[in-house]
């Protein structure tokens, strides 16, 4: 008797213990994290604003953590391939990827994905937004956004906009426009986003909705003249114009974005603790100054928040898409 209770003691003694050591495992993988060079997939080319964004988080991280971590350009597919890998690489922190607002569009238009966007990766954080600009040719008679409309309407025929391609944001941001003010519009896609603003400068076409940093030369030789940004805020590069909401659009929001993101299934407190520093990073003055290039702010994001922000941006999106009737 004596015996059976030693051993009985004995037992509830090894399962007390059972169920702190995958806690003690846990905390001990959370705190040498990383100890092995981290992958940050970059789903664009080199040089553009996600992979400049990414090799400065990933040069701030490495110098903190003191663990290389290496940005792996993977264009393709609309940005489709890069988060691909990182939905089926294994969750343990090691594998990042960027995304952009490109992504929370695709989820529509695309109608086939290798992967979930909203339930195959961990968001980390937003890090950056960025507005597009609504510039039009000088020769058109009006200054502001008011005028436009007036414009559009007395002279009986669609306004003209071009974009880098159907489904772009450039052509989705005219569409949200022509929707919420009741304006006849005509989109004319192009090949790239310099094309569009060539036939802009060139009296072709009407407007474009474009990003700073395309338009801001064309902008300061006078070339265009810029009357909104799409975003709530106006943007550091262009304080002098106003948003789209000041210009009496109501409800019109449209801020390209980039973010972080990991494989679902890592662990929370990696999660937290890839946050943690990023956020720092982006935070600094120095990142600021680089984000400038490209009219973006930093933004820094709980993983929480940075997951409702993309499904309200997937929402968002799927119903002008529909209302546009556009298909890829």
């Amino acid at each position: 008797m004596n015996f059976n209770r030693r051993k009985f003691s004995i037992m509830c003694g090894f399962g007390y213990l059972a169920t702190f050591l995958p806690k003690s495992w846990a905390q001990s993988e959370v705190d040498s994290y990383p100890n092995k060079p981290i992958r940050l997939l970059c789903p664009f080319a080199p040089a553009g604003g996600v992979d400049i964004t990414a090799r400065t988080i990933a040069q701030k991280l490495t110098e903190a953590w003191g663990q290389p971590v290496v940005v792996e350009n993977r264009p393709g597919a609309n940005g489709t391939i890069a988060v691909e890998i990182a939905a089926r690489a294994a969750p343990d922190g090691y594998t990042l990827t960027m995304i952009s607002s490109s992504h929370s569009v695709n989820v529509t238009l695309q109608t086939k994905q290798p992967y979930n966007l909203l339930k195959d990766l961990a968001p980390i954080t937003q890090a950056t937004s960025q507005p597009y600009v609504l510039v039009i040719n000088p020769s058109l008679p009006v200054k502001n956004v008011a005028e436009l409309l007036a414009y559009a309407k007395s002279s009986g025929r669609p306004l003209t906009y071009g974009s880098s391609g159907i489904g772009g944001f450039s052509h989705l941001a005219g569409g949200l426009f022509g929707l919420l003010t009741n304006t006849n519009v005509m989109h004319v896609p192009y090949k790239g986003g310099s094309l569009a603003m060539n036939d802009v400068i060139s009296g072709q076409i009407d407007m474009l909705f474009s990003t700073i940093l395309q338009s801001h030369g064309h902008i300061e030789s006078g070339r265009l003249n810029p009357i909104a940004v799409t975003t709530l805020q106006r943007s550091p590069s262009l304080p002098q114009v106003p948003t789209m909401q000041e210009a009496g659009v109501k409800g019109y929001e449209v801020a390209g974005w980039y973010g972080i993101t990991a494989p679902a299934g890592v662990p929370p407190a990696i999660i937290n603790k890839l946050n943690k520093e990023i956020v720092k990073i982006l935070k600094t003055p120095a990142m600021a100054e680089r984000l400038s290039t490209d009219g973006s702010v930093a933004v820094g994001s709980a993983p929480q928040e940075f997951s409702q922000f993309i499904r309200s941006e997937v929402m968002k999106w799927r119903k002008v898409i529909k209302e546009l009737k556009i298909q890829e």
